[in-house]
This record gives structure tokens, sequence and C-alpha cells, in this order.
């Protein structure tokens, strides 16, 4: 990999140290799949106590689709609170104040059995929720300034193997010979209290990010210092320089707030970018899979479903493996491009084989190939590119915003996929994954024709192509309102 050399002790364990945060993200994501029944069995028990009867089916069915998507709920919030605390605490204090949430909330759950409460542990989710948000923006932005241009993609899809292996341990811990058991479910969903305490142990030894401190902060020997450290010499002249040349203009332009963001024609091609392509995440159906695999591949035939569900968070981790060494070599685009037409010929056979495996039973091994087909395109493109991309495509100024508004479209879809997700398989049946193939196909076309390829180009060479492209459109803009104000509208032209 180009500029391997540059992979410093320092910078290890800060990327480390961060993508903890990510993996928690993954945990609590995973973790809620494999005791759905057991779970479930607690929700009755809790009702039939307090009410002398047992639940109706509707209520469960909506209780725990509330505890599955309640989660996505606070990570909206937590998404949309980003810039507030990244700007005002720095990207490395955020990451350490926000583990509070994960502490509380693994107390709430661990306790809510013990206090006969599911109420609790809906809480718990909540508010694990919102920790996620935060971290879903901390820990990229974070990885994305201190990492070298040369490195940024690698180190960059490390958030995303920190969330496959949260999810795949969440997979494994729920065994039920584990911490899968109607006695250690408590245990299984507070686990999180663990990288949780060793993120706190280590984030104190790692340096604030380096740009924050220059352009932020104007601490310009301070981000010296810290970029010797990270980058292990004294060589960091091209570092300071892009820096001093961003501040320059971050003189001009200042911080941006989401409402500026959001209403400013300047950064609006961008904005979309950035917006669609994490719709394109949630959207593909992923998270359909992860939290409702173990549900699909038993309806599918499968006999051992859980150990299928381990199989594809297997799969998961070692595309994402894949992807760290690749990102840089063929590029942002061309990866999302390839994961996004992957999904959508994966979920075709998904589809065909579900529909078939009642008169087929050998289908169902068609199913697992297909799921495990759909998470691997989906960890070498969707999964971490859109992640990472965001925080490419802004400068310093809009970047905490524009991170918060690409952070709250992807959990407001992970929102609707983990609420409506039931509902719509109960009406569509095995369909249900055209829907999914439909938006894929959709996603492909928008990122051939209007995502930019941001591989080897500095921050503010990025922005640039953006400004000229957006002054382009305003010159084509001008020109047009210049001539129907001449001509009017004259018949003859």
């Amino acid at each position: 990999m180009e500029g391997l050399e540059q992979v410093t002790p320092a910078l290890l364990l800060s990327v480390g140290a961060a993508v903890m945060g990510s993996l928690q993200f993954g945990y609590n994501t995973g973790v809620i799949n494999a005791p759905q029944k057991i779970l479930e069995n607690f929700y009755n028990e809790t009702w039939s106590w307090r009410f002398s009867e047992p639940i109706s089916q509707p209520t469960l069915t909506a209780l725990w689709s509330l505890s599955v998507a309640i989660f996505p709920v606070g990570g909206m919030l937590g998404s949309f609170s980003v810039g507030l605390f990244a700007n005002r605490f720095g990207r490395k204090n955020s990451m350490l104040g926000a583990n509070i949430l994960a502490m509380l909330s693994a107390m709430l759950m661990g306790f809510s059995q013990l206090a006969g409460s599911f109420e609790m542990l809906i809480v718990g989710r909540f508010i694990v929720g919102v920790f996620c948000g935060l971290c879903t923006g901390f820990v990229p932005m974070y990885v994305e300034e201190i990492s070298p241009t040369s490195l940024r993609g690698a180190l960059g899809t490390l958030h995303q193997l920190g969330v496959v292996l949260g999810i795949l341990l969440a997979q494994i811990l729920g065994i039920e010979w584990l911490l899968g058991s109607s006695s250690l479910w408590p245990l299984l969903l507070s686990f999180t209290v663990l990288p949780a305490l060793l993120q706190c142990s280590v984030l104190p030894f790692c340096p604030e990010s380096p740009r924050y401190l220059f352009i932020n902060c104007s601490q310009e020997s301070e981000a010296h210092e810290v970029l010797v450290k990270l980058r292990g010499t004294e060589e960091v002249g091209e570092d300071l320089q892009e820096m001093r040349e961003e501040s320059q203009r971050m003189q001009r332009e200042t911080s941006v707030s989401i409402l500026e963001l959001v209403r400013s024609a300047h950064y609006r091609q961008p904005l979309i970018v950035a917006v669609l392509l994490q719709l394109s995440q949630q959207l593909s159906g992923i998270n359909a899979v992860f939290y409702y695999s173990t549900g699909i591949f038993e309806r599918a035939g499968v006999s051992q479903p859980v150990y299928a569900t381990i199989g594809a968070g297997v799969v998961n981790t070692a595309f994402t493996v894949i992807s760290v060494f690749v990102v840089e070599r063929v590029g942002r685009r061309p990866l999302h491009l390839i994961g996004l037409m992957g999904m959508a010929v994966s979920a075709v056979f998904l589809t065909v084989a579900m529909a078939l495996t009642d008169q087929l039973r050998w289908m169902s091994y068609i199913s697992i190939a297909a799921i495990f087909s759909f998470v691997a395109f989906f960890e070498i493109g969707p999964g971490p590119i859109p992640w990472f991309i965001v925080a490419e495509l802004f400068s310093q100024g809009p970047r905490p915003s524009a991170i918060a508004v690409a952070g709250f479209s992807n959990w407001s879809a992970n929102f609707l996929v983990g609420m409506c997700f039931q509902y719509i398989e109960q009406l569509c049946g095995p369909y249900v994954f055209i829907i999914f193939t439909v938006l894929l196909l959709g996603f492909f076309v928008f990122t051939y024709f209007k995502v930019p390829e941001t591989k080897g180009r500095t921050f503010d060479e990025i922005s640039e192509g953006f400004r000229r492209s957006g002054a382009r459109g305003a010159d084509k803009y001008s020109a047009a309102e210049e001539f129907n104000t001449l001509h009017g509208d004259d018949p003859d032209l």
C-alpha cells in the first residue's frame, strides 16, 4: 500500500482508540438480533406479571419493532449534535465525553431484567443510539483529520472495520450457550461498557486533531508537534502549508452552521452527494439483513440460522479488510459502483431463492450464498465509503455540519428500515428485496453521474473542484438569464 511508511505507532494508536467507538456502534447494531425470541419472552413475562394476561401479538410486534428502531432514533439525535460538540470541545475530548452515555445505557439494559422493566431496556437502547450517532460523526472526522493524504481512504475504512467487528462480536456472544441465554442476556446487552472503558483509558494518550488545533484554535506550534508525532518525522511542512491555506480561507468563510450549510448554493452539490451516499448505504437493505437475518434464514429453511448469521458476519469482516487494502488503489467511486451493482444482483438471487424454498429445499443454500454475496459487496463499497468520503468532500469550516447532516440522513434511513421492514416483509413476503434492488440501481446511476473521485486529492483540491463546478453552473445560469432578459419570448429565436 502506498505510504505504508507513514503508518507510525502514534497514528495507529490514535486510529485504534477512535475506532473503539465504531466497534460499539457495530456491537449495538447487531446485538439485538440473536436474542430476539428470548427478549420477546421477557416482554411477555413482564406484561403477564403486570396485567395478569399474555401480551397480544400486535403489541409484541410493536414493542419489538420499537426496541429495534429506537436505536436509530437516538442515532439521529446524536449525529445531528456532532458539530456542536466537535467544534466546542475538540474531536478527542468529544469522543471521551460521549462514553458517559455508553456507560449509562449499559446500566439501564443490564438491570432491566432485575427490575422487571422492558422500558429500561428500550430507554437504554435509545441512549446508546445517541452515543453511536455521535461516534459515527466523531470517529470518521478524527481519523480523516489525522491521516496523511495517501492513507486517508485506507484508514477511513477502519471505521467500518470496527463496525463489522462489533457486529460479529455481538453475533458470537449472542449464541445461546454463551451470553444469549434467558439468564445472561442482560450481560450481552451491557457488554458495551467494556470497550467504553478501554477507549477512555487509551484516548488520553492520543493527540488532538492537528487540523482542529491549527484551523479552529490557531495553535500552530501545537499542531506542528502533533504532526511530527503522528508522521514520525520533522518533515511536515507540506501538511502545515495545506492547513495554513485552509486556515486563511476559513478566515473568510468561518465556521458554517447546519442552517447556513443547507441554505447555501455554494455547498449544495457536495451536500447532495454526501446525503445520497449515506442513503445508498442504509436503503440498500443491509440493515434488514443485520437486524433480521436470523428470521430471514429461518424462513429460508436454514436449520441453524444463528450460525448462518455468524457466517454472514465473518464474510462481512473479511471483505471489509479487503476494502482497507484496495480503496487507495482502485478509488472510492469504482468500489462504490461495484458494490451497489453486486448487491442489486445478489438481492435478485435472494428473492428468487426465498420464493422457491418451499418447492425446492436446496434453494435454502442459494439463500445463504445470496446473503453472503449481498454482505460482501456491501463491504466493498457502500459500507465503508459513505462514512469517510463526507469528511473529504468539505473543508474545515463546513465539515462538522456536513457530517451532522449526512449522519442524520443515515440514521433516519436506518430508522425507517428498522421500523418498517417487518411490516413490509409481512406484506411482500419473499419479494421484499425487490424494493431494495430498485433503490440500489437508482443509487448506482446517481453515483456514476454525480460522485467525484477523491483518491489522492487534498481536502482543498476536492473543495476547489466543487467550487469550479458550482461556478460553471452559476455562469450557465447567468448566461441564460441574460439571454432571456435581452430577447424575452421572441418567437424567432
